[in-house]
């Protein structure tokens, strides 16, 4: 069962590791300050990489000092809540099996691929296709469960060690509905068998994300082998669409830290874009 939430909140973070180009080569950072706008104090964005091996694991002091100045930490999820928490783990089980929504064609193929997870479809019958598609992190992230860092958690711990509130951008409600939207059992099996490549991705992005390199991130990660149109549209777009929405006045009210996927922060349909559309100055701090 610990095996089983593990993924499920690694399926919930590693969807978002998809950024998408914009002219951020002469602007790289992870950390963007807003301002303007009636705003009495800045608030900041703060793109994460979800999860990551320890050697590789940095929370640079630009981003604790924005933290530190912030009065509220908003995540994706509230990963504090308890509630959150059960509500992720009983929307990642399916009442109807997996076998039962595929052709014999397509159940074959499903086993086939999961062999090369060391697992069998009978294992996983009563995932739902977002829950399958979490295995993938099995192959992408190739060090021991003991030495992994959830970024989001982390910044998190930092939060609540400093007693402030920790809020979500939205709910596992939500969530499961976007993931629902984007990713069918056919869907999932088809990324799965990407299993290797995604593993060659990760590592590659892993160190241009230490770079805070998002020109080079954009550049790994367009392939749309990994994200098609209609994926992009409810993983990304509607979202950050509905984040900008809730940010203003949040901001308004007292100076927020919104930390999410460094996916969510570039493009046209991005959060900076979107939040310089409404008149905001978001600039990058880059030291």
């Amino acid at each position: 069962m610990k095996r089983f939430i593990r993924l499920i909140i690694i399926l919930v973070l590693i969807l978002n590791e998809t950024v998408y180009a914009q002219t951020l080569n002469d602007n790289n950072s992870l950390l963007w300050e807003v301002s303007g706008n009636g705003l009495t104090a800045p608030s900041y964005l703060f793109g994460t990489f979800h999860i990551m091996c320890e050697e590789d694991f940095e929370i640079k002091s630009k981003t604790k000092n924005a933290l530190e100045n912030s009065k509220v930490l908003f995540l994706e999820l509230n990963y504090s809540d308890p509630n959150e928490l059960q509500s992720m783990q009983k929307m990642m089980q399916s009442e109807k099996k997996l076998s039962e929504q595929l052709s014999k064609e397509s159940a074959l193929e499903l086993n086939e691929v999961l062999k090369t997870y060391q697992m069998t479809l009978e294992q996983v019958d009563h995932y739902t296709p977002q829950a399958l598609y979490s295995l993938i992190s099995l192959k992408a992230i190739t060090c021991p469960p003991a030495s992994l860092k959830l970024l989001d958690v982390e910044i998190m711990q930092l939060a609540l060690a400093d007693q402030k509130q920790v809020r979500g951008l939205e709910t596992v409600a939500d969530q499961i509905d976007f993931l629902g939207k984007a990713y069918d059992v056919e869907g999932s099996i088809k990324q799965l068998a990407l299993g290797d490549e995604y593993a060659l991705v990760f590592e590659e992005m892993i160190d241009f994300y230490k770079e805070e390199n998002l020109y080079e991130l954009d550049r790994l990660v367009r392939d749309p082998k990994f994200m098609n149109s209609e994926q992009e549209k409810w993983m990304l777009t509607e979202r950050n669409k509905n984040w900008v929405y809730k940010m203003p006045d949040q901001m308004k009210k007292e100076s927020t830290f919104f930390a999410f996927g460094t996916a969510h922060l570039a493009g046209q349909n991005g959060v900076i874009q979107l939040l310089k559309d409404q008149g905001y100055t978001v600039r990058p701090i880059l030291n």
